[in-house]
């Protein structure tokens, strides 16, 4: 899967049709009588900033998305039979979002209330009108009213496109994959006419009950938030700063701009692996090690310390499931003189494992019991140091994400902070990054990338950072 703004996205013209969930109301809200649950913390807070941004005037629409290719006549009915196969199979595609006076409540449809709103746009003339079409059409969520998820087809003679859009409360980074591929095998088995064969998953109301389980039972004395307050008594905050300039008043939020780049094509990427895997480590501590060793040489300083999305996914039940099964993590080591990529590689795990034995601390749980007041009202009070890395090749249907023209796409319309998204594909090690334009955001994030991608070739080539 290639993870690239959506407008880098080649994409033919062709007859362009929409798709939304259709949900049973009563008076504009599920019926009476439906028994609600709680949302997962990390939900609860991306809507508390969605409601809070509204009250001040502050539009700032975003999505998680992808796209993939269907070769051939398009079966409409059998990927419309595919679509509501999606659907129905994912719980969290099918909660209906309220808030209320403690937090987040959700509603729960049965999958045989579902149904599909299917709308025919028509015609589309050129490849640069379809872009722009798909591009407004996925900003077609809403965090606070629904809906939280589309779906859209540009249907041609010879090939199809499909694509959707998530709002953040019903998708991370690794549903992407499990849409694409749950569409595509689906629609395979329908236009076949054989029955869907994809594994049993479960569902993310059993994440979010067990997390909230976990939250209730953490107070201020409690050990397990000794690793947050030892990194927040360091950091002299709970968010670590991002050190490098990005030209940004406080509070000013600016478009975004959202690129994608590649910093090691497949022989060299695989070479990284291979010197983590000597290393005694993971391809994520030695992108880690890159990173805070690039950062260092744009003069942030020689003691890393940033946030990590966790993947809380269990292997088992919910490898397969949509939802927003991460937590966030503080980790902090010392990149100080360089040195051997093997030692400071080994020094970056020692980090890595000591963050992940609090990987069952909920993150805005452990803020508000630490803060007794909870994290600010906007997502980030400044902007933070964010590491993220995937490897795409791990996800479901990975083995078919080239033949596919499987695509991921990430849009935020507006920020003061910047996003590092790295990842792993078939084709080498990528990042798509998302800053503020500002013209020295543009000038610091482009010079860091550049010493990044020679920090990472140092790395492979010499064996040294």
């Amino acid at each position: 899967m290639l993870q690239i703004p959506i407008d880098e996205l080649r994409i033919a013209p062709g007859y362009a049709v929409e798709w939304t969930i259709a949900f049973p109301t009563h008076g504009g809200a599920p019926g009476p009588g439906r028994p609600r649950r709680r949302a997962s913390y990390i939900q609860d807070k991306h809507f508390a900033v969605a409601r809070h941004m509204e009250q001040e005037g502050i539009t700032c629409p975003s999505y998680l998305g992808g796209s993939f290719e269907i070769r051939g006549r398009l079966d409409r009915p059998a990927l419309e039979a595919a679509l509501l196969h999606l659907v129905r199979r994912h719980e969290v595609l099918r909660w209906v979002f309220q808030g209320a006076a403690e937090g987040l409540d959700v509603s729960v449809l049965d999958p045989e209330e579902v149904k599909l709103d299917a709308v025919d746009a028509g015609p589309v003339a050129t490849s640069a009108q379809a872009r722009d079409y798909v591009h407004r059409f996925l900003q077609g969520t809403d965090t606070l009213r629904g809906p939280w998820f589309v779906m859209g087809a540009m249907i041609g003679e010879e090939a199809t496109t499909l694509y959707f859009a998530c709002d953040h409360l019903v998708s991370d980074g690794v549903s992407t994959a499990v849409v694409v591929d749950d569409v595509a095998t689906a629609y395979e088995a329908f236009s076949a006419g054989r029955p869907v064969d994809l594994p049993e998953t479960g569902g993310y109301g059993e994440f979010a009950a067990l997390e909230r389980r976990r939250g209730r039972a953490l107070g201020p004395d409690d050990s397990r938030l000794d690793h947050w307050k030892g990194f927040v008594e360091r950091n002299g905050a709970v968010f670590p700063r991002f050190p490098l300039d990005l030209g940004v008043e406080p509070g000013v939020l600016h478009p975004v701009v959202n690129e994608a780049r590649t910093l090691l094509d497949g022989r060299w990427a695989d070479a990284l692996e291979a010197r983590c895997r000597a290393a005694g480590s993971e391809p994520t501590a030695g992108i880690l090690a890159a990173v805070a060793v690039s950062q260092a040489k744009e003069g942030g300083p020689e003691i890393y310390r940033g946030l990590l999305p966790v993947s809380r996914r269990n292997r088992v039940a919910h490898a397969r499931s949509m939802g927003w099964y991460v937590n966030t993590l503080p980790v902090e080591f010392s990149v100080a003189g360089g040195g051997d990529f093997g030692e400071v590689v080994s020094r970056v795990r020692a980090a890595l494992l000591a963050m992940l034995r609090n990987v069952n601390v909920p993150f805005d749980r452990a803020v508000e019991v630490m803060t007794e007041q909870g994290a600010e009202p906007r997502s980030w009070p400044y902007p933070v140091n964010f590491f993220s890395y995937l490897d795409f090749r791990r996800t479901p249907g990975g083995a078919s994400h080239v033949a596919r023209k499987a695509c991921g796409h990430v849009w935020g319309s507006h920020s003061d902070g910047i996003f590092f998204w790295f990842y792993r594909n078939h084709s080498g090690l990528h990042v798509n990054t998302a800053f503020p334009d500002t013209p020295r955001a543009r000038t610091t994030t482009g010079g860091y990338l550049r010493t990044l991608e020679r920090t990472l070739e140092t790395a492979v080539r010499d064996g040294a950072l």
